[in-house]
């Protein structure tokens, strides 16, 4: 099999496993592949070198030093995703991935030692498939770039934030009746950045109405171009619950509503969970100005903030979307199973839909639907498409598989 260019990073303290494990990488065609004897080399080596795509580690039993070791080496932005060389439980390793994902490192797998070719081949795979926007060049250190409240000004002017879609799709009729409405920042300098590079700029100089407005022209734009072809087509952005609070914005949503003569009934507006810990009489007042109008309401990443049945009782979503941690590993994991059939008879309890995120296997899509899940989103249907990109899609691979 061919992969995209990975940069990997062996970590092993015994010679004879090092070796195996690094020919493990290059008998699977990859070229670049470096090895350490433990973190703190390793961590020595990439802030002179750059990224490492994939990284593959120990977890030694009842071995704490081993533990903080990857959640130092996670936590230095040096690190794309891993592989961990570990017995431990399941349930352990869940929480172990959790604790990761939390330091923006994707866990691929685990695996025992020796490693074999065709042990990490899926995970190798499994990293193919999820990355969606170029990589950083490795050939230097990551550098953060920060941007002032000017150049984001300017941007938005400039309309250099781009919206992209990524469908929501029925898992048994592979049927798309909506997309998110995501965002990536068409640089002149740097090219295309994703969210995390410029979204917590924009909230904390308060840009973030400005770019959902950016957002909802593009969006809304699209939608009138594809009336012909998808009359019943939906669209769901995302918003900060602060942003509610904001008297106008709800003025300003029907504004641009009414300027492309689009039902609101076709906008859902998706908010994270855990931006609701504290709610106002006046973001109350906002959401319910948009039920009022026909819009749907989603708690977004449902399940890994705070209050979520709270929130829930008290504020009036339409959709509830799972967040895509509880559907990894799913088929080892008893606790993953029992929420995710519990979030779908709170669903249907509350007529509420239910969405699960994260959908990247055909192995994730059957267990699913055994479980009775019939809506999601993720790379198995598509990853996030520029508009052109996704008028294409809809007209010829409409409801059908990405597999690549």
């Amino acid at each position: 099999m061919s992969f995209l260019p990975i940069r990997s990073l062996v970590i092993e303290e015994h010679p004879f496993k090092r070796l195996v494990a690094t020919r493990a990488f290059q008998d699977l065609g990859l070229g670049d592949v470096i090895s350490a004897t433990n973190s703190a080399t390793a961590m020595e080596i990439l802030k002179s070198t750059g990224l490492a795509d994939v990284v593959l580690c120990s977890l030694k039993a009842q071995c704490m030093q081993s533990l903080a070791a990857i959640e130092e080496l996670c936590a230095s932005g040096l690190v794309s995703s891993i592989i961990i060389c570990s017995n431990h439980s399941a349930d352990l390793h869940s929480a172990i991935d959790r604790m990761l994902t939390l330091h923006r490192v994707k866990v691929l797998g685990y695996v025992d030692a020796p490693v074999h070719p065709s042990t990490i081949k899926p995970m190798l795979e499994q990293f193919g498939r999820n990355t969606e926007m170029p990589r950083p060049d490795t050939s230097r250190p990551a550098i953060i770039t920060l941007f002032n409240e000017t150049e984001l000004k300017e941007a938005i002017s400039a309309n250099e934030f781009r919206a992209f879609f990524q469908p929501k799709f029925n898992l048994v009729t592979n049927v798309v009746d909506s997309l998110e409405v995501l965002v990536r920042w068409n640089h002149p300098r740097h090219g295309m950045l994703c969210p995390s590079d410029f979204l917590p700029l924009l909230s904390s100089f308060s840009l973030m109405d400005d770019l959902l407005f950016t957002l909802m022209e593009q969006g809304l734009s699209f939608l009138e171009k594809i009336s012909h072809t998808e009359r019943l087509l939906h669209l769901a952005f995302n918003v900060q619950a602060e942003q509610f609070s904001n008297p106008d914005l709800v003025t300003k949503i029907a504004g641009l509503l009414d300027k492309y003569q689009i039902p609101a009934s076709r906008l859902t507006f998706e908010i994270t969970e855990s931006g609701l810990l504290e709610f106002s009489p006046r973001v109350l007042k906002s959401l319910i100005q948009l039920r009022m109008m026909g819009s749907g309401l989603s708690i977004d990443d449902f399940g890994t903030g705070f209050s979520s049945l709270e929130r829930l009782c008290h504020l009036p979503f339409t959709e509830i979307k799972l967040d895509a941690s509880f559907i990894r590993d799913l088929d080892n994991s008893i606790n993953k199973r029992a929420v995710i059939i519990s979030t779908l008879a709170l669903g249907k309890s509350l007529n509420m839909s239910v969405i699960v995120e994260g959908v990247e296997t055909e192995s994730q899509r059957a267990s699913l639907i055994k479980l009775g899940c019939t809506h999601a989103q993720g790379y198995l249907c598509a990853r996030p498409m520029s508009s052109k990109q996704s008028e294409l899609w809809l007209n010829s691979k409409r409801a059908r598989f990405n597999n690549a």
